[in-house]
């Protein structure tokens, strides 16, 4: 999908780059006043396809031209292993292309923002408004909590499967608190169980993009470019104004009478932003390119949700739900920690990484991934060369940290244990993978099985020390005209799926935008 029609000219009032989760928020709400003029800039295509729009197609879109097949680097913790870790490309970036839950992240998350940037803007308080606002929730009234009537379809999985209830039922046993839904309550303590919510509307796929930027296609002061990527930010002096791109070999420039947003993900928005001049002074001389601004967080700081594989065996085989994943499990180790560490997904598929598939992975079974919601470990994203053509190289040293093998191995065993709850007798046949093992076993499972939520993050964080690339209002720091809104602004990874935090990311923007232009 294509406008060009409506690029008449190559001057907007502002530029947003990617029209991903974060991007797609700023994107539609800029355009909400019919004076702003608005360019969004999407490097992928259409999201008209049906592994988009079908709810359990999602997995078709892995490997596709809808993904940009990212993986990374070679691991020594993973037994050297080089872990895919795919990233939406096209309208909606990750939102057309993930699981569609909507996990808003734990009141902790928000409240550590507020202190990284010193904004009470980005504490729970604030965030819980926002969320209210943008929310048309279809799940059990909390009207304290949940909100109506906004722009993002959310309802609790409908019909969900037997597996999904009975993991339900399991946590339960195992004295967890069960949840009417995991965006409430469950997030302000130390964690529960619950059905998933979805961002499923009608039995489609709903995604940011088509909640914010949809509804105003056609209108005169919004003009949306796929199929070109931004190569690099154009400069006067130490001001933004503009962008270069490049659409089927053809470089192009475009100029912003007043900001570029960069909403390009956790690996290209520092890429673009190194490729431009702004970054580790040594990674650009590195390439040859000349420095406009040191800031040496760029690219660095790198975090992403790992989890592990406990794949059971269905007694028969069952049906697969909405997008198959339909329960999720939240909770604290210990009851004084702050943030839940545990971030269980349940699957109703088995999902084994590339190195434990084998003879013991059933034909019909469930998994059950658990996760690390806090991972320790920290990567860092380089260039390869000093080209829009030259790959990122991506680094994320997941379990480098010795905590996280520690917590990877005691999350195993916690599911170990859920599974084998009276809940599923009958429904679950056995234990497949990793099934008994000693310290070391686990311990070498742990490292083949170990595979990304598609959560990256980090990589140009929010905050107020040296590391730190934006401020609290998003604005680059050291350069005018330049603001990110993405991921890679999280000083550290939510508990949970990143979507809707990039909402609130996308939200903020907005709201710093303008108050800054009285818009």
């Amino acid at each position: 999908m294509s406008f060009e029609s409506n690029l008449q000219r190559d001057h907007f009032d502002f530029i947003v780059c990617g029209a991903g989760t974060a991007g797609s928020v700023v994107a539609g709400r800029l355009a909400e006043n019919p004076e702003v003029k608005v360019l969004l800039i999407e490097a992928g295509g259409s999201d008209e396809h049906p592994h988009v729009l079908e709810p359990g197609n999602w997995p078709l879109n892995l490997g596709s031209d809808r993904d940009w097949n990212f993986s990374g680097a070679a691991n020594p913790h993973l037994n050297g292993r080089e872990i895919p870790l795919n990233m939406g490309r096209g309208l909606g970036g990750g939102a057309s292309v993930n699981v569609m839950l909507w996990a808003r992240g734990h009141k902790n998350d928000w409240e550590d923002f507020a202190a990284e940037s010193d904004d009470p803007a980005w504490g729970y308080a604030s965030v819980l408004k926002i969320y209210q606002r943008i929310e048309d929730y279809w799940g059990a009234p909390d009207p304290l909590r949940r909100g109506s009537g906004g722009p993002v379809h959310v309802a609790p999985a409908r019909e969900v499967q037997p597996i999904a209830t009975a993991m339900i039922d399991a946590a339960a046993g195992m004295g967890l608190p069960t949840y009417d839904n995991p965006n409430g309550l469950m997030m302000e303590g130390r964690g529960g169980a619950a059905i998933n919510d979805l961002i499923v509307k009608n039995g489609r796929r709903n995604s940011i993009y088509r909640a914010y930027v949809l509804p105003r296609n056609g209108q005169p002061n919004l003009t949306v470019l796929t199929d070109t990527l931004v190569s690099r930010l154009v400069f006067r002096g130490k001001r933004v104004v503009g962008v270069e791109t490049i659409s089927n070999g053809q470089v192009q420039r475009y100029f912003a009478e007043r900001e570029v947003v960069l909403s390009v993900g956790a690996v290209n928005t520092p890429k673009v932003l190194m490729q431009s001049g702004l970054g580790p002074e040594d990674e650009l001389r590195r390439h040859t390119i000349p420095l406009v601004q040191h800031l040496p967080g760029v690219g660095a700081n790198h975090q992403d949700h790992v989890s592990f594989a406990v794949i059971f065996q269905y007694e028969t085989p069952q049906a697969i739900g909405y997008g198959g994943s339909e329960a999720t499990l939240y909770w604290s180790s210990e009851s004084s920690l702050r943030l839940p560490d545990m971030f269980h997904c349940q699957v109703e598929f088995p999902v084994p990484s590339a190195q434990t598939a084998g003879p013991d992975v059933p034909a019909h079974g469930w998994t059950m991934f658990a996760g690390l919601a806090h991972p320790q470990s920290r990567g860092q994203i380089t260039l390869s060369g000093p080209s829009a053509n030259d790959a990122p190289i991506i680094q994320p040293n997941t379990l480098s940290h010795p905590d996280d093998l520690r917590c990877a191995l005691e999350n195993i065993r916690f599911v170990q244990e859920l599974g084998a709850q009276a809940s599923f007798k009958g429904l679950v046949k056995a234990e497949c993978l990793p099934g008994p093992a000693d310290a070391r076993s686990l311990e070498h499972y742990a490292r083949n099985a170990a595979v990304t939520y598609w959560h990256q993050c980090g990589t140009a964080k929010m905050g107020r020390d040296a590391m730190s690339v934006v401020d609290s209002q998003l604005r680059v720091y050291g350069v005018e005209g330049l603001r990110i809104a993405d991921a890679s602004i999280m000083p550290h990874v939510t508990s949970g799926n990143t979507m809707a935090p990039c909402v609130v990311i996308g939200e903020r923007a907005v709201e710093s935008i303008r108050a800054t232009y009285g818009i």
